[in-house]
């Protein structure tokens, strides 16, 4: 389940347009020579080739990671990703495993900012009990964010996956949201009961994450228990 972000490449690209018309419009009455100018367009074009071949368009995410207040951007993703594992252990489901932040997903290949994996369920058509399984494993990450952010910011993916799972089921539309709103409300509840479990956890996955100029710190602590 990833974290959802979906546009780093573009914003990336849009920064490096507006940077090169800022320069071809302010260069020339600031006395600044168009080689420079050729130069500076080049090395952007350059850093965006590089960001798309090296971190696939995400080297914007990396940097904001490693500059200060990175650890606030990585403690959102972490609450997010601690909420699935919580909801996850609550519902006996194995977790295969976390990454937290933008270095962690591409060294395991993957674009995203955050991701908790699981085993795929083993049908396409699952029984209801799964489907509301999953529903609340699902929707945990939105709703960790949701409880201490105010909204969640993550979980296009979380959301995408859920729609799949229920089109397959089987169930009409009417159903199948009912029960994923049903989960939600359950979700919700159960982690304003354990925010402080929550909490730990997120700050758990937080000290674990890599960022560039650092490892991820070892992780010395247990993890709290789910209840």
């Amino acid at each position: 389940m990833g974290e959802g972000e979906g546009f780093p490449g573009a914003l990336s690209a849009g920064v490096a347009v507006l940077v090169v018309t800022l320069l071809a419009v302010v260069g020339p009455p600031l006395g600044l020579s168009p080689w420079w100018i050729t130069l500076l367009v080049a090395l952007a074009l350059g850093t965006l080739t590089l960001d798309a071949a090296r971190f696939g368009g995400r080297g914007g995410h990396l940097l904001a990671e490693t500059l200060p207040g990175g650890s606030l951007r990585l403690r959102r993703i972490a609450v997010h990703e601690a909420g699935h594992c919580l909801i996850a252990a609550r519902e006996d489901l194995p977790v295969k495993r976390v990454l937290v932040g933008s270095l962690a997903c591409l060294q395991a290949g993957l674009a995203s900012g955050g991701c908790t994996e699981f085993d795929p369920p083993t049908s396409a058509k699952l029984p209801l009990e799964q489907l509301r399984r999953w529903s609340r494993v699902l929707q945990a990450g939105m709703a960790a964010e949701a409880l201490l952010y105010g909204e969640s910011v993550g979980g296009s993916d979380d959301r995408a996956l859920l729609g799949r799972i229920w089109g397959l089921s089987g169930h009409d539309v009417d159903t199948a949201q009912r029960e994923q709103r049903r989960a939600r409300r359950e979700v919700d509840q159960w982690l304003r009961q354990q925010q402080p479990q929550l909490e730990a956890e997120a700050e758990l996955l937080l000290r674990q994450a890599p960022r560039l100029g650092r490892v991820a710190a070892l992780a010395t602590d247990p993890a709290p228990p789910a209840a």
